[in-house]
């Protein structure tokens, strides 16, 4: 097996699903994708278990640690992400960090514009070459700047649309992330430095934890 690559464990709860992946180069040994709205928390951990155990896999022999950082929905990506810091902790091995944007344009080289939206359709768009991004996510009105004509791939959310006002080429517009994209991505990543995976947002959260109230000094004098 050692020469099939590095065994990477690849999952994402960042949309209404969780999904997880084992991948050792480019051959899967097992996979889940179930959808869910909430449980993510509680499924995840159970769900790497299982594909270990299908593998016939320890959590020992893992080499590393794959993990979609959205964007997504909040809590989603903040559940991912914190399980894959806690596992590099506890199995003393590397967590690689990957976005939404990495995983649809693994695979295709060149100049990629890749596309995602959250459930009240807020778009945030990113320019990739050979999968490595051109610069931070920006909103889909920042396209109408980006040139016309150019040797371009959409992918993702309104990818034939927008492809359409840049006149360039459509690809897929699925959004959904791929575990064995990420493991791909991941394993490509393993041996640089990468720092911690960090949760990337579409926007702002919903919910704000209340703010405490300052304290009351009482003069019992």
């Amino acid at each position: 097996m050692a020469s099939d690559g590095p065994l990477i464990l690849a999952f994402d709860t960042a949309e209404a699903r969780c999904a997880a992946a084992l991948l050792a180069g480019d051959r899967l040994l097992a996979h889940r994708d179930e959808a869910m709205a909430r449980g993510q928390a509680e499924r995840l951990l159970p769900m790497l278990e299982e594909i270990l155990r299908d593998a016939g896999i320890p959590w020992g022999g893992v080499d590393a640690i794959a993990v979609g950082t959205g964007p997504g929905n909040f809590t989603g990506v903040r559940i991912a992400v914190a399980a894959a810091r806690g596992l590099a902790m506890a199995l003393s091995r590397p967590a690689i960090g990957v976005s939404r944007f990495e995983a649809l344009a693994e695979g295709f080289p060149g100049d990629v514009l890749a596309s995602v939206a959250d459930r009240q359709d807020h778009c945030l768009l990113q320019l990739l070459r050979d999968g490595t991004a051109l610069g931070a996510p920006f909103a889909i009105e920042a396209a109408a700047d980006l040139p016309r004509g150019c040797d371009l791939l959409c992918l993702g959310h309104r990818a034939g649309r927008l492809a359409a006002e840049l006149e360039c080429r459509a690809g897929a517009e699925d959004t959904r992330t791929d575990p064995r994209r990420l493991a791909r991505v991941a394993a490509a990543r393993l041996g640089g430095a990468t720092g911690r995976p960090a949760p990337l947002y579409l926007r702002p959260a919903d919910a704000h934890p209340p703010r405490e109230p300052r304290p009351m000094l009482i003069d019992v004098a």
